[in-house]
């Protein structure tokens, strides 16, 4: 970060030095559950998808629109919410998120039609915006610096547990009370986490300047309207890239050229461009959104290469797919420990260097060794990826001086997002283009569009890999000159 992070702390800095911190095991509890419940509201949907297209007589390419409403509004939103909890007290934020969320979910269960649903879901997402982008943010007024790395791999194995445990959750709430359970089930964890972070996370307190900070009303609209347009490209036409998807690209780019040029110009902007000089956060955001596009690769080649390449069933198949999410919830705590304990820098580069070994051996990786063969490089994968986030986060989220806390975590969540939407249809795109015409392909293309695809990966790896280096060399202050070697 650049100097003056260090050098010249807040008000807001200085009242949070001088309160006592809350106890850290119930701080650390609070924001576990902030951070499970956004991550199970995205993936618990995905199973009751069949039966809301019955129940609501909606055609599926309708009812996506329940997952992708979600997904859009976290996009969107979690930069401009991460700012206004800086502004306006995260704690009174979070609470305002968390009472959303459950909100919204009750709205979900009662909603008649497919497109009440499809609103409340966004107010759902907007909630979820709320916890992602404010929970990273309070682990530095709230835990030790020498314990962020555990925080941070705590929050991450968390966020794993919460995707492994939607579908299965899910599937067992739907078969024994409806649809509508899954969103009602959110309601009593909401309302333990609504306690949890009452009673645990630190107070608002009110800085030293009357005036109230000004909001960046346009810019906020410009962004939010320009991640929606990336995303929708990204997103629509099921890995078909046609004319609607190329005008919402074109249009997303006009959106962030404006948005650069209104930053520039405005008075209080929601991101201070110059932030992104800063190596260590530019380094960061690019190789946190280059690792999230190859993850979203294993979601979306694996089912196919397992299915239609090695011949499995559908309940093995589903077992298998579950071996990285939960590899990622067991790994997330020791890559905390990890990262504390060695150094994000060194950590993140090992998490790196895992993960390229790991798609390399994906895209050469012969059919014969058959699930283990799959299994053994996507653990690994699954595995360096819990290392890298953990230490990525910890070192850009190190230096930061709190009134930009909510900001920062807003944009690392956002990196990721973009990640897993680019990685969905672009990684989508290259498997399809190496096995051919998915619909009949024989095993010989599905293995080959498998290839096709962690080759990409292994070079995006490198590439995150040779940007991290470089971040890291940058960020090094320089040696004086009368200092001995």
């Amino acid at each position: 970060m650049p100097s003056q992070s260090k050098t010249a702390p807040s008000n807001q800095q200085a009242t949070e030095a001088a309160g006592a911190k809350p106890p850290v095991r119930g701080a650390l509890a609070s924001l576990s559950l902030s951070m499970l419940l956004p991550a199970l509201g995205t993936s618990i949907a995905n199973v009751a998808l069949p039966d809301m297209a019955r129940a609501l007589h909606a055609p599926f390419q309708d009812v996506q629109w329940i997952v992708l409403a979600y997904l859009l509004a976290i996009t969107a939103l979690i930069v401009s919410v991460g700012r206004l909890g800086d502004m306006l007290g995260r704690r009174r934020l979070l609470l305002a998120g968390i009472a959303l969320f459950a909100a919204a979910s009750i709205l979900c269960a009662l909603a008649p039609t497919l497109w009440l649903l499809v609103a409340a879901r966004a107010l759902q997402g907007l909630g979820a915006s709320v916890m992602m982008a404010l929970t990273m943010a309070f682990v530095g007024s709230t835990v030790p610096k020498a314990q962020t790395g555990s925080a941070m791999g705590l929050l991450g194995t968390m966020s794993a547990v919460g995707t492994t445990l939607g579908p299965a959750l899910g599937g067992l709430l739907i078969a024994r009370f409806g649809w509508q359970s899954i969103f009602l089930v959110n309601v009593p964890l909401a309302g333990v986490a609504l306690l949890m972070v009452w009673r645990f996370l630190p107070a608002d307190r009110g800085g030293a300047h009357a005036r109230r900070p000004v909001f960046d009303h346009r810019g906020t609209l410009l962004l939010a309207l320009t991640l929606a347009a990336y995303a929708l490209a990204m997103t629509l036409g099921r890995g078909h890239f046609g004319m609607r998807n190329a005008a919402l690209l074109l249009a997303a780019c006009v959106g962030g050229a404006l948005f650069v040029r209104v930053e520039l110009k405005a008075p209080a902007p929601l991101i201070r461009l110059a932030m992104l000089r800063a190596p260590v956060l530019s380094a960061g955001l690019a190789t946190s959104m280059l690792v999230s596009t190859v993850m979203m690769s294993t979601l979306v080649v694996g089912p196919f290469y397992l299915a239609r390449g090695l011949g499995l069933g559908t309940a093995v198949t589903g077992m298998v797919l579950a071996a990285g999410p939960l590899v990622a919830a067991f790994c997330g705590v020791p890559s905390g420990w990890l990262v504390d304990r060695y150094g994000a820098q060194r950590m993140g580069g090992a998490g790196l260097c895992g993960a390229a070994a790991a798609c390399l051996v994906l895209s050469l990786l012969p059919a014969s060794l058959g699930i283990p063969g799959y299994v053994a490089p996507i653990m690994l994968l699954t595995a360096s990826y819990a290392l890298f986030q953990a230490a990525n986060n910890t070192a850009v989220m190190g230096d930061i001086v709190p009134d930009q806390r909510g900001l920062i975590s807003g944009m690392l969540n956002l990196s990721r997002n973009l990640g897993l939407v680019t990685g969905a249809s672009v990684m989508g795109a290259v498997f399809a283009a190496g096995a051919g015409d998915i619909a009949g392909a024989r095993p010989a293309a599905m293995i080959r569009g498998m290839h096709a695809t962690f080759a990409v990966a292994s070079a995006l790896i490198l590439a995150a890999l040779a940007i991290f280096a470089l971040g890291r060399a940058l960020a090094k202050p320089p040696t004086p000159s009368g200092d001995p070697a």
